[in-house]
Formats: structure tokens, sequence, C-alpha cells
């Protein structure tokens, strides 16, 4: 009988010891893990970065062709991009700029597609979008256009006029 305890005792004995093994060498694998996992998914968002960072420094003439060709009135005089390149949970490369020096009023933002090689999307603040308005494409509704500057203030729709080319 004492040797049946005995035997019972080494055997939960060596079962506890092996369970605390075994605790020991997750946590210390875990803990390796996490450290260079961090230290690998840093790198790779690094590189992902400056892949994304050489690739819109490479599509900022597309860009500014693109706006090139929205701006039939010649309003743009300057192009100033962002230094900031971003990456969207999509994988689309985010570029911001302005135009005139005025980041406020006539902002614009791309997304390029990295894998296409191309310009995915573009976006402008209104005042910008405003001075891309083809109005020949109303020359048969002239009320379009005038209700549209009359929602300006004198001193915008001066401004505005001038913008495109309609006043000096």
């Amino acid at each position: 009988m004492k040797n049946v305890i005995r035997i019972i005792c080494i055997l939960v004995l060596i079962i506890v010891i092996s369970v605390i093994l075994i605790i020991l060498q997750f946590d210390k694998r875990k803990g390796s893990n996490e450290v260079g996992g961090e230290n690998s998914v840093e790198e790779r968002v690094k590189s992902d970065q400056e892949l994304a960072e050489e690739f819109a420094e490479k599509m900022k003439p597309k860009i500014e062709e693109h706006l090139q060709k929205r701006d039939i009135h010649h309003f743009i005089k300057t192009i100033t991009f962002e230094k900031d390149v971003t990456i969207n949970p999509m994988g689309d490369i985010t570029i911001d700029g302005y135009v005139n020096d005025e980041p406020e009023k006539y902002g614009f933002s791309a997304s390029l597609q990295y894998r296409a090689k191309k310009i995915g999307s573009m976006s402008f603040d209104s005042d910008l979008s405003d001075r891309f308005i083809d109005w020949e494409e109303y020359k048969d509704e002239p009320e379009i256009k005038e209700n549209y500057l009359k929602s300006f203030t004198k001193k915008e729709r001066e401004q505005y006029l001038k913008d495109i080319g309609e006043k000096e």
C-alpha cells in the first residue's frame, strides 16, 4: 500500500513538473515570436510604405496631367503635393495635394492602384471642383449658370468669374 501511494505521488510530481515545463516552453516561444513577429511586421510595413512613396513619386506627373485635363479654364497655376503618403485598408495608395498655394480651398486627393499602376480615383474640394465646370454644356440653359452664380457673394462671384477666365 505504501508503495502504491509512493508511485502515485511520484507520478503526480512528474506530471506537475512536465506541465510547468510545457507552460514555460510555450511562454518562451510565444515571447520570442511576438518580438520577432513585431519586428518583421514593422519591417514589412516600412518596406510597403517605402514602395508606396516611390510609386506615388512616379505617379505625380500623371496626377498633374489629370488635373490639367480637368482644368478647362486654365485656372491651375501651381500644384503642390503633401509629403504624407498613406496606404488604405484596401491597399490603395493615397496622396493629397492642393493647387495655387491654397490648401484650405483647392485641395485634392488621389487614390493610386499599385498593382494596376494607375490612378484609381481623384476627389476635389468643392471650390476646386467648381473651377472644373464646363459651362458650354449649359449654353442652352443660361439660367443654370445664373442661379449658380447667385449662390456666391459679390466678391466670390467676381473671383469665380476671374478664375474661369470670364473676367479680368
